[in-house]
């Protein structure tokens, strides 16, 4: 299992702290007033807000909270207007991070994301500097105990998926964003549990992080996870097992 497959594990364990303290709504919140905002409030002729709300309901969010994003997005509600921004940039050690953005105050989020990569040793970029090195995916995860490998790989891959991953405490399904809905219905027709599912940045490739960058790596990916604009960050670093244990 490589070290980027580990980061994999990292953010599922985060989601779930998010998911606890509620500030996974928030993140949810915006994107569905975008994609409510950018294809109308018709989740079945929208494809990305219906996978928006399909994981705010997997994330426990009230119906209210829900119906008020999406109205707040077609203007039935007054609401903030959320800007849609990419950054990129490198970290320690040449690792390409990709930070997907949602704000209402480009200045003060591009300050911010800014002096994180200078604080952990990183530098941003123009947009596109490493882009190239990410292609778009469906990732769907599904937590260990609630399924048998070869079933879930047997039913992913019938149903259009690419790949099954093994990535610690989780199974990562991998489609084509145009399959992704379509293999999490079949998930879903299967009762098989899904802990989260996003469209997502995966690189085509990845960079190894020595020892002494490993802690700046890590630190630079969960501080931006953390910030409240930064709905997904995208990275394609590689650790080795030895040194992601002692950074643990």
């Amino acid at each position: 299992m490589s070290g980027h497959s580990k980061w994999s594990t990292i953010k599922h364990k985060k989601a779930a702290k998010d998911a606890k303290r509620g500030k996974i709504f928030t993140k949810l919140i915006k994107e569905i007033t975008v994609a409510a905002r950018m294809g109308g409030g018709d989740i079945n002729a929208n494809p990305r807000l219906r996978t928006a709300v399909l994981t705010a309901r997997g994330s426990s969010m009230p119906s209210d909270n829900i119906e008020r994003a999406i109205k707040k997005g077609t203007g039935e509600l007054e609401g903030v207007t959320y800007e849609e921004i990419q950054y990129e940039g490198y970290g320690p050690g040449g690792v390409a991070i990709i930070a997907q953005v949602l704000t209402d105050n480009k200045n003060r989020t591009v300050s911010e994301i800014r002096r994180m990569f200078s604080k952990h040793g990183g530098n941003m970029g123009e947009t596109g500097c490493v882009g190239w090195m990410f292609d778009k995916k469906g990732i769907l995860t599904v937590d260990k105990s609630q399924v048998d490998e070869d079933r879930l790989m047997d039913i992913a891959l019938d149903a259009g998926a690419e790949d099954v991953r093994d990535e610690g405490d989780v199974f990562e399904v991998i489609a084509q964003p145009e399959d992704f809905e379509k293999v999490k219905e079949r998930l879903d027709q299967e009762k098989i549990p899904i802990a989260s599912a996003q469209v997502s940045l995966v690189p085509k490739n990845t960079v190894d992080v020595d020892a002494k960058n490993v802690e700046q790596v890590l630190k630079l990916s969960e501080e931006l996870e953390d910030h409240d604009d930064v709905q997904n960050v995208a990275a394609n670093f590689n650790i080795p097992d030895e040194l992601m244990d002692k950074a643990n």
